[in-house]
């Protein structure tokens, strides 16, 4: 009974009783004569101390039928009501309990309270818009998919030893953009767990494209991170000095897709008697098949732990309120910058001139070049394994029915070409906004050469859209992919590539309306709608959470 007392002990805030009841979604049910009751502005005086007493008794008795576990499933700590789904809602009804009564709470990583929440989506007027507009803005059905973080009574029992480890240290270098390195961070919270070794905050390499060289803290917010894995991980912010050597070897041979019988092997031993292992270059090194326990703490890192820095959220925030404000819009994920076409083998299609630059470069840089080194730049393109140019993203959006008011949050660096290589797409979709433009001068003066600060608002601002599109696959696009549906499967178009780009070198024989159907059935089920990561060998769970990370209420 105390714990149920405790669990409640928010509602001794009369103030705080009041704001819940005056934001309850059932207020315009309530009667007149109990509106009248809870109107703070017409209620007598007298009449107050009797409505707080019986509500409160009202809540005790509903506290001995509603137990909240320590161990219960961070879903059931979201209210269930007309306005669960409104993360907004969410966010701003738990924060108020976050802080006050016990810490009961603290170390359950709820969706509302430690991970990145999108805005609202904006309800789009079907006055104005046409059945296919309507279908281009229309959310899919998450079937009663939630996030599920339920770990197994095994790995809660390990954890109050392994969240105590003094003895042995993991240090992880970590290289790359920011959702790459993001990827490594996954794992190396996961590897650490694996190793039961205490995680020394990453190492980030400075980026050898980009030149950037933020750190951890610049990017991350550090404390954040450790309280949300403080259960799984012990997580320092540096080597004690008494595991501080000269010397130390760095390990960069791992084999890809190594499971966690593998990382045991390799490593215990040496952990064991130097108390010291340093890893450089985890990049798709550990499976992404591993125990459901393991996998659940990927999606716990991904999603709860790994929070941006608070200066990039507020920018980030302020800019996608920026977008958010004047309705619903598209984010697209723009892969033309110079690197891509580079590391892709591919043509830009702006011409020989440009061609010959990309040519030129990636002959000097033969390293670069990425995957099926034996195909030509057309046998790539119809494989799947170029970006879509704005020309052929323009395409796309029109057959999937995005109206041409559409307003156009563009993500991604600057596209080699400059003007050039985005009129196909601006002259279809004039409002094209960018980060650049929703900035108020100064704003992102502290981020002038930081690719990875720049990258990370672009994922705000994308998270926040009613619906995303990655021109190209890759670590933002599988990011933004299960983060959408994590936090309450938000529209993501998947480009079937390789199926819809032989319609568009024949489209001039296709009507319009032939050609969008065709579009549209080729894309029915890469709309965002849940998708098990099991259907498929080797699939990331950071892109599917589902089955393991979100289950059926």
């Amino acid at each position: 009974m105390a714990r149920t007392f405790k669990n409640y002990s928010f509602i001794l805030n009369p103030s705080l009783f009041y704001h819940l009841i005056s934001s309850s979604p059932f207020k315009k049910k309530t009667p007149r004569f109990h509106r009248h009751l809870i109107s703070s502005s017409s209620s007598p005086p007298h009449l107050l101390p009797l409505l707080f007493i019986s509500s409160l008794f009202f809540l005790i008795v509903i506290g001995f039928f509603i137990p909240i576990s320590r161990n219960s499933d961070p879903c059931s700590l979201i209210p269930q009501s007309p306005y669960s789904e409104n993360p907004m809602f969410l966010t701003s009804l738990l924060a108020m309990t976050s802080n006050v009564g016990n810490n009961h709470f603290s170390d359950e990583p709820t969706l509302s309270r430690t991970s990145m929440m999108p805005l609202p989506i904006r309800a789009v007027s079907i006055k104005n818009t046409t059945k296919d507009e309507a279908e281009f803005w229309k959310q899919p059905d998450g079937e009663g998919y939630k996030p599920c973080l339920e770990f197994g009574i095994e790995y809660r029992r390990e954890s109050n030893r392994i969240s105590k480890e003094k003895r042995r240290f993991l240090v992880v270098v970590v290289s790359g953009g920011l959702n790459q390195q993001r990827n490594q961070i996954i794992d190396a919270v996961v590897i650490a767990r694996i190793l039961e070794a205490a995680l020394v905050i990453p190492v980030m390499q400075v980026n050898r494209i980009w030149g950037d060289d933020s750190e951890f803290s610049d990017m991350f917010d550090v404390e954040h991170f450790k309280k949300t894995l403080q259960a799984d991980v012990r997580i320092v912010s540096s080597l004690p000095s008494s595991h501080l050597v000269s010397k130390q070897t760095v390990i960069t041979q791992i084999p890809y897709g190594v499971p966690p019988i593998w990382i045991r092997a390799r490593f215990s031993k040496q952990l064991k008697e130097e108390g010291l292992l340093v890893l450089k270059g985890l990049d798709s090194k550990l499976s992404k098949n591993l125990p459901s326990d393991l996998q659940k703490l990927r999606c716990k890192v991904a999603f709860h732990a790994l929070r941006f820095s608070s200066p990039i959220r507020e920018l980030g925030t302020k800019l996608a309120n920026r977008m958010w404000i004047e309705g619903p819009y598209v984010a697209i994920h723009l892969r033309l910058e110079k690197d891509v076409w580079i590391r892709t083998g591919c043509l830009t299609g702006l011409g020989p001139k440009l061609d010959r630059i990309i040519s030129n470069d990636r002959d000097s840089h033969p390293e670069f070049l990425t995957g099926r080194l034996n195909l030509s730049h057309i046998e790539r393109r119809l494989s799947g394994l170029c970006p879509l140019n704005a020309h052929e993203v323009a395409r796309l959006m029109k057959a999937l029915g995005a109206p041409r008011n559409a307003r156009v949050y563009i993500a991604g660096g600057e596209p080699f070409g400059g003007a050039l290589a985005m009129k196909a797409l601006f002259v279809e979709f004039p409002n094209l906004i960018t980060k650049e433009m929703l900035a108020k001068e100064g704003e992102l003066e502290p981020y002038a050469n930081k690719s990875s600060a720049m990258a990370a608002i672009d994922y705000i601002v994308s998270l926040s859209s009613d619906v995303f599109l990655p021109s190209h696959g890759g670590n933002m696009a599988r990011a933004m992919q299960g983060h959408r549906a994590y936090v309450g499967h938000r529209k993501f178009i998947r480009p079937n590539k390789r199926m819809m780009l032989p319609y568009f070198e024949d489209d001039e024989y296709i009507s319009n309306p032939r050609f969008s159907s065709i579009i549209r059935k080729l894309h029915h089920r890469l709309l965002g709608e849940p998708e098990l990561r099991t259907k498929a060998r080797d699939r990331d769970v950071i892109a599917f959470p589902v089955p393991e990370c979100m289950c059926k209420h």
